[in-house]
């Protein structure tokens, strides 16, 4: 993928974040970077958003911010406001690559990452965007013009098709915290209490959460005759946290909720059925890990990806996907009964999920940054 001219001690931004679908692949590109050489200096920048400032500080990873706003979907003056911020946000990115002497930057997606790009192309430094989707971003979409090289999840990604300095890498996982999960999100004592012969579900919305989830499980476990062999992780989002606990506790529920988990790597490891959305991230990880799953595309996703990758994984019979629309208590219970008690079922799914899945991508993408010769900022890299 690259000419394997290395540089010791690479220094390499990884631009974007504020969501999960965008922060996450970052986060497991630099975990395959610092594995591959643990002498690369990594800086994360982005934007101040809680969300992304703790997620980084618990990975271990070094952050700046600067001033950057969306433009898409907003009212023309904010729009207008948000544009006149890039000149801002460029001279920042100019300055922070400066200071931080980064040889190569790489835009994860969301608003944040065109500065960075845009800023390395100007100071001649290698830059490359990976794009999770198979329905670029927008801010993704004017990067493809202006990064060096684009990385793409999807064999069909609209407007990068592959060719020389594009390539198919998948959606970068990253690798569990390393501190226990026991430690991190879950008393011990209640994850203790997991029998073998338990049916773990695990729940989650995305990291903000998802209200129609969240509304048709708890409606789907109230209907249920028989909870004993149950236990739940369900990521509730901060707004419904307290009220879902409460639910559970009132049944007797053996559960952990929580507004968010930092290391859903781990929990998903356990889970024997997953509910979630279709982020392009979640979808990869459920993949690699062969989990079989319930997925309810979230029905605003830009360009509505997330139906698209649902869909997908559906048509190979890897997932059950209702539309956000039609689902309900009654015809959730349905399909988590049915796969509850039918295991070759489950298994089915779950191979087909391995079958499609694509592990490397962040290693591929690690050793393309770290054989990129900085000497050659001005040139295409040849695969």
């Amino acid at each position: 993928m690259a000419a394997n001219n290395q540089a010791a001690n690479k220094h390499v931004i990884i631009a974007g974040g504020k969501t999960g679908g965008h922060l996450f692949p970052g986060i497991a590109v630099a975990q395959a970077l610092m594995e591959k050489d643990p002498t690369t200096k990594i800086l994360f920048v982005g934007t101040r958003a809680p969300f992304e400032t703790d997620t980084l500080a618990r990975y271990g990873f070094a952050h700046k911010s600067i001033i950057a706003r969306p433009i898409k979907g907003k009212n023309i003056f904010a729009k207008t406001w948000s544009a006149s911020l890039v000149g801002i946000s460029l001279v920042q990115a100019l300055a922070i690559i400066i200071m931080f002497r980064a040889d190569f930057i790489l835009g994860v997606g969301g608003f944040s990452s065109f500065a960075l790009v845009l800023a390395g192309r100007i100071l001649f430094r290698n830059t490359a965007i990976h794009e999770q989707n198979a329905f670029p971003g927008m801010t993704n979409r004017m990067l493809a013009k202006i990064a060096r090289t684009r990385f793409i999840s999807f064999k069909e990604t609209r407007g990068m098709p592959e060719n020389d300095t594009t390539f198919l890498v998948g959606n970068p996982v990253r690798r569990p915290l390393p501190t226990p999960l026991e430690k991190e999100n879950t008393d011990e004592s209640v994850l203790n209490r997991i029998n073998p012969d338990d049916f773990l579900i695990l729940v989650t919305g995305g990291s903000q959460g998802a209200a129609s989830i969240n509304e048709a499980f708890t409606d789907a476990v109230a209907m249920m005759e028989d909870t004993h062999r149950l236990f739940i992780i369900h990521q509730t989002g901060k707004n419904a946290e307290a009220q879902i606990q409460q639910f559970y506790r009132a049944r007797e529920i053996r559960h952990r909720a929580a507004a968010f988990f930092y290391d859903m790597p781990a929990i998903q490891d356990r889970a024997d059925l997953v509910i979630s959305r279709a982020g392009a991230g979640t979808v990869s990880e459920l993949c690699i890990k062969g989990k079989p799953a319930i997925l309810v595309p979230y029905p605003h996703a830009a360009d509505d990806h997330q139906t698209a990758n649902a869909r997908y994984l559906a048509d190979q019979g890897a997932c059950i996907m209702f539309a956000d629309k039609d689902l309900t208590g009654e015809t959730l219970l349905a399909a988590i009964e049915d796969l509850q008690h039918n295991t070759d079922k489950r298994f089915e799914m779950a191979d087909t999920m391995t079958a499609l899945a694509m592990p490397h991508g962040a290693d591929l993408i690690a050793r393309h940054i770290l054989e990129t010769d900085v000497s050659k900022r001005n040139e295409n890299v040849p695969a």
